[in-house]
């Protein structure tokens, strides 16, 4: 039956499902384009607005994104008597939006894909879609709802039982599951009763290394934002003023030498941390980390607390080159804690680090994270059973990396071959002096793990594993919601 109405032309769709941003949730954009591209399916993807997706995205003629309103933040002044009805009345809302979109607004698909988390009223919305449309139901588990939501409220919260139970009862009823790590898999099967396939998370091909041209190009691009300091001036603003026209092609990092472009000896050391500026990701590891990093290469180059930050920065203009590089943390992200910390960052006053937050487009991102030394991943995981995507992107561009130690992390980063962990500010620290001590052309151990994440980057990608772990679900459910359509059919006639 199933097979009669696809070569009929009335099949051959599929529904990706995110209760948010489309254009912040990469793994839900690589699934339309593998859904497109290798099951050859008219691709919906119902979604809200913010950011632009991937280009791939926006130009493939078989994907249709359909946006939904997104919802209001409460304003501040509102009550505090009416923020609970304010909180119940968000989910009743996003739950009949999400209904009108998935049975009124798209085509009848094959199947749903839904992003989980959010859990409330994502995964009902979906399953009674699901029913009324005779579609399959699968669920893509990124992490758990309830466990995010301890975040805020605490474990012994009744609402985060209440939202437990509600993922739990609702996750059981798809038809097929898929998730990030063998640990969520057991966890999965173990207690809640659901069978899931792992689908680790792999770059697709627009991650790669960035050759000198892109760096440069990139450099050139970024380099106003780069040099403009918060607050006080610091190690990245040195021979900036009075830049003129001829020195476009001069940058922080790299600059023109008649036609060739050359990377300079004294440039700093780029570091490129990726955050959704959220209570799961300490960014005061960071800061404190940076502290340290900067007070220790004092010390061990003997200089005297008094010396004050323009002497050495001029040293440095004047191309003076030292043992430790001046280091550039640039924080990529959005999110509720940025200006919180951005606040914190004017406060600082580092001889040897400086830090920029920036949100970049699409395709300037895995520019950014090719041509960088270093990736930091400050994600410790709600429920300590999925792995940062970050990472994964970072390891596609051939990016080394330091990430917080938790419970699965090893799954991914293979300690001193492509990354190394840490559990404190201190430990972070310490792995910088370690990695950057003799930068750039000294510094073995950074080299090391380079080479180690070059190598993890090519052996696998999203394509490859997309279709061993999620083609063959996607194909079978369908077929077996028809089959279990007709059994219901025979039984009622």
């Amino acid at each position: 039956m199933a097979g009669e109405e696809k070569k009929k032309g009335k099949r051959g769709r599929a529904c990706v499902v995110v209760l948010g941003d489309i254009g912040r949730s990469p793994r839900m954009q690589y699934h339309a384009l593998s859904l497109a591209r290798q099951a050859c399916l008219e691709v919906d993807i119902v979604a809200y607005g913010g950011s632009e997706p991937y280009s791939a995205i926006l130009e493939h003629k078989s994907i249709h994104i359909h946006k939904m309103k997104q919802w209001p933040a409460v304003p501040p002044s509102l009550p505090k008597i009416l923020k609970p009805f304010m909180l119940l009345f968000k989910p009743l809302i996003q739950f009949f939006m999400l209904l009108w979109f998935l049975c009124f607004k798209i085509a009848a698909p094959d199947v749903f894909l839904v992003q989980n988390p959010p859990s409330v009223p994502t995964l009902v919305a979906v399953k009674w879609a699901s029913w009324l449309r005779g579609s399959a139901f699968i669920i893509d588990w990124h992490n758990f709802g309830y466990t995010l939501l301890a975040l805020s409220l605490g474990r012994s919260s009744r609402f985060v039982a209440l939202y437990h139970w509600f993922e739990r009862h609702f996750g059981k009823m798809a038809n097929g599951s898929l998730c990030v790590t063998k640990a969520m898999q057991h966890e999965l099967a173990q207690n809640w009763s659901i069978k899931a396939s792992v689908l680790y998370d792999q770059p697709p091909e627009f991650f790669h290394p960035a050759t000198l041209e892109e760096k440069h190009k990139l450099f050139c691009r970024l380099d106003e934002a780069l040099r403009e300091p918060y607050g006080f001036r610091d190690c990245a603003t040195i021979g900036s003023r009075g830049l003129s026209p001829k020195d476009l092609d001069d940058t922080l990092f790299s600059t023109l030498v008649g036609t060739d472009i050359v990377l300079k000896q004294n440039r700093p050391a780029l570091i490129v941390s990726s955050t959704s500026w959220t209570p799961d990701e300490d960014f005061g590891i960071l800061l404190e980390a940076a502290v340290m990093y900067d007070r220790r290469v004092s010390a061990i180059l003997g200089e005297d607390n008094s010396i004050e930050e323009d002497v050495v920065w001029n040293e440095m203009s004047g191309g003076k080159q030292y043992l430790y590089p001046r280091l550039i943390f640039v924080i990529t992200g959005k999110g509720p804690e940025k200006q919180k910390y951005e606040e914190k960052i004017k406060r600082l006053r580092l001889k040897r680090v400086a830090f920029r937050t920036m949100w970049l487009s699409a395709e300037d991102y895995p520019l950014l994270l090719g041509s960088a030394d270093l990736g930091v991943c400050l994600h410790t995981s709600s429920s300590g059973l999925d792995l940062p995507m970050k990472v994964v992107d970072m390891f596609g561009c051939g990016l080394p990396v330091c990430a917080v130690s938790y419970s699965c992390i090893k799954e991914l980063v293979t300690v001193e071959k492509d990354g190394l962990l840490f559990s404190s500010s201190s430990e972070l620290a310490d792995e910088l002096l370690h990695l950057f001590k003799g930068f750039p052309d000294a510094c073995d151990a950074l080299k090391l793990l380079k080479n180690g994440a070059l190598e993890m980057g090519s052996s696998a990608r999203w394509d490859v594993e997309w279709e061993a772990n999620a083609k063959p679900l996607i194909s079978e459910c369908p077929d077996q919601v028809i089959s279990d359509l007709q059994v219901i059919s025979r039984n009622v006639i």
